[in-house]
């Protein structure tokens, strides 16, 4: 039974300047890998999508969408580098708005930061001649020719997003991919006019918003997702700490300025960091899948070793989980006040919500205008509906204990956190869920097929 909740503001309509949503609630970049290999869409991805889209959600913020086959983080995602590519996208955003919910595609470039490295690209592209730090996967130093290049990449990719019929655009700026590593003052280490001062270091994200708006008009949405701070040295102390909050205030009001209708406010230097995803670290099941990886980058072996290795493996998860870490849910809410202070565009603060009280005290004191969420909604779907029904909790809440995402490179992307469930077989029926038959009327070819 629902409970009455006209005057909530987790249930008001949400207005940007070119788009409104009809609740404060947002489902979070995250997805599996349900695609083709080239980057071409399915109709499991379809499915995974209406599991949030039916549930209630004011807006769904797209998986990782890479504008280039180069700067793709893993193959198997769907992408939207090619005309012929919109089809997908059109279905998959008519089926969504069926259920009164808005669709964000996150236009994104990994950068260095790959997760897993597609046969056919042998370098990738960043601000710097330094390598990928974490897995060792080589990379070269962009040149002025490639930054043109990738700019050229994002405003075709955001032309094809509008011809799709979608709601708008979210640049994925966080997190350690290529925005993160030209806006860090821990990585960027360029002598050109893309590197030094902070209005260096921020001039490829805001030359990508004005190509954007120059493609698709002033009267489209765009949003603009930013790792608030960068926490660059919270595995190793001996690192820069890069960007600050202050540094982030500037670059978002530069970004308003520039012609954005949103923030996003994340955290980290790269991904996964101790603060991004926040929760528990499993060394022997994180082990196992990066077993994936061994043969991939420089660094693979070593960081299998470092996992499975005593005292080695006790020092990381140490650096993961040490004392000033344990708060999850809400704990970039005074990151993302500090950003709304200073810009008058709506703000978004993500961060391991499942608290409908939590949720509507930052929204009331003006922390943030709406939340976004990933790994609660990934535990029960229905997290808005158990919300609207007068929850303050969901009965089974998200442990944070981030075996969905120890998992996501080898299976597919689901709540893995057996406790949750009756027995391991409801586990296992659940995750598999999205590969079930599409609902009537809705059947997008499978991954590959053209």
């Amino acid at each position: 039974m629902r409970a009455d909740m006209t005057d909530d503001i987790i249930f008001q309509p949400l207005r940007f300047r070119n788009l409104t949503i009809p609740n404060r609630i947002l489902r979070s970049n995250i997805a599996g890998k349900f695609d083709g290999y080239d980057g071409s869409g399915s109709q499991t991805r379809i499915n995974w999508e209406l599991k949030f889209a039916r549930n209630g959600v004011g807006a769904i913020v797209s998986s990782w969408v890479g504008v280039d086959l180069r700067g793709r983080i893993v193959p198997g995602y769907a992408s939207i580098y090619r005309d012929d590519q919109i089809p997908f996208w059109r279905e998959l955003g008519k089926q969504v708005h069926e259920y009164d919910c808005k669709y964000i595609l996150q236009l994104a470039h990994a950068g260095r930061q790959r997760d897993v490295p597609g046969f056919e690209i042998a370098k990738a592209l960043t601000s710097t001649r330094k390598q990928d730090p974490l897995h060792g996967f080589p990379s070269e130093q962009m040149t002025v020719d490639d930054i043109k290049q990738v700019t050229r990449s994002f405003a075709a990719a955001a032309r094809r997003v509008r011809e799709a019929g979608l709601d708008g655009i979210e640049i994925h700026g966080a997190n350690g991919y290529l925005f993160t590593q030209f806006l860090s003052s821990a990585i960027n280490d360029r002598k050109d006019d893309y590197g030094g001062s902070l209005e260096n270091r921020a001039r490829l994200l805001l030359e990508v918003v004005r190509a954007i708006r120059s493609e698709v008009g002033d009267d489209f949405h765009l949003q603009v997702k930013i790792s608030a701070v960068e926490h660059a040295n919270a595995s190793l102390p001996w690192d820069k700490k890069g960007n600050t909050i202050e540094d982030s205030k500037q670059v978002c009001q530069w970004l308003e300025k520039a012609g954005v209708d949103a923030i996003h406010v994340s955290t980290g230097s790269t991904f996964p960091h101790p603060y991004n995803p926040a929760g528990q670290f499993h060394l022997r099941e994180a082990a196992d899948s990066y077993s994936y990886l061994l043969t991939s980058g420089k660094h693979t072996l070593r960081n299998y070793l470092g996992m499975r290795t005593f005292p080695v493996n006790q020092f990381f998860k140490w650096r993961w989980n040490r004392p000033g870490r344990k708060q999850t849910e809400g704990a970039l809410l005074p990151d993302a006040a500090a950003i709304k202070s200073v810009v008058s565009i709506p703000v978004l603060c993500t961060g391991g919500f499942q608290s409908a009280s939590m949720i509507r005290n930052a929204i009331t004191t003006g922390k943030c205008d709406a939340v976004t969420i990933g790994r609660p909604l990934v535990a029960n779907n229905d997290l808005v509906e158990q919300f609207r029904a007068g929850r303050d909790r969901p009965a089974l809440p998200c442990t944070f204990c981030n075996r969905c995402l120890n998992n996501v490179l080898q299976h597919p992307l689901g709540c893995y956190d057996e406790s949750r469930y009756p027995n391991r077989q409801a586990m296992i029926d659940e995750i598999m869920s999205v590969y079930g038959s599409p609902e009537p009327g809705n059947n997008w070819p499978n991954p590959g097929s053209r």
